[in-house]
């Protein structure tokens, strides 16, 4: 027996709620209620929304909104947020072809239906392609999440020959930063001898962290 992708039989409609989820709040469950009265999406052609978000990661199985629906309101996330839905929802079109989202409709289509097996260009599988395809007008399959450190990063160089560095910009401390009202970050980049000697390393990082960053 086939697989069951996710699909609505009004693909076009996930758009327009998408966009509805963006501007709107977000609410402790999206119910019926939720998606008639406050985002405007009534009747039944309206109901089979639900079951879809939580297909793709948005909603848990009792409709509270997930972090993932959360950072699919936030622009900076939202393309992340959605190739990450869409790689759950339809895992295994994924699971054969990990750039599934590369294809053209015809051979998205091809895939849906070697993963369904239904016959080719049933209306299912049409619905799912479509649906699809609207879904990923949202996703960035390039967009990296790129984890902040909170305070200050260290990269470490080790020496090679004949490599010229330059000499870092100027440190202030934490303490000045806060004098000014500033909020500053540096990178400290450091060239490390050639030694076997552990605690040469060690001595290093203390005195980096006890000089430089002002922690003790």
């Amino acid at each position: 027996m086939g697989i069951k992708l996710p699909y609505l039989t009004s693909p076009g409609s996930v758009s327009k709620v998408l966009t509805k989820i963006i501007e709107a709040r977000t609410p402790e469950r999206f119910t019926l209620d939720f998606l008639g009265t406050k985002l405007g999406f009534k009747g039944g052609s309206a109901r089979p929304i639900i079951p879809l978000l939580k297909r793709i990661g948005f909603l848990t199985d009792d409709g509270v909104p997930t972090e993932r629906y959360k950072l699919f309101r936030n622009e900076s996330t939202r393309g992340k947020a959605m190739a990450d839905a869409l790689k759950q929802g339809y895992s295994d079109v994924f699971s054969i072809n990990e750039y599934a989202q590369e294809l053209d409709r015809k051979k998205f289509g091809d895939l849906v239906t070697q993963v369904t097996g239904s016959e080719k260009g049933n209306s299912a599988d049409n619905l799912t392609v479509s649906t699809f395809f609207n879904l990923k007008e949202f996703a960035d399959f390039d967009a990296d999440v790129i984890d902040q450190a909170d305070e200050d990063e260290i990269v470490l160089t080790m020496p090679s020959e004949n490599k010229k560095t330059s000499s870092p910009p100027p440190l202030h401390s934490h303490e000045e930063a806060d004098s000014l009202g500033l909020n500053l970050s540096y990178t400290i980049n450091l060239n490390l001898p050639e030694t076997t000697d552990v605690n040469v390393y060690n001595a290093i990082f203390e005195a980096v962290r006890k000089n430089l960053l002002g922690r003790s």
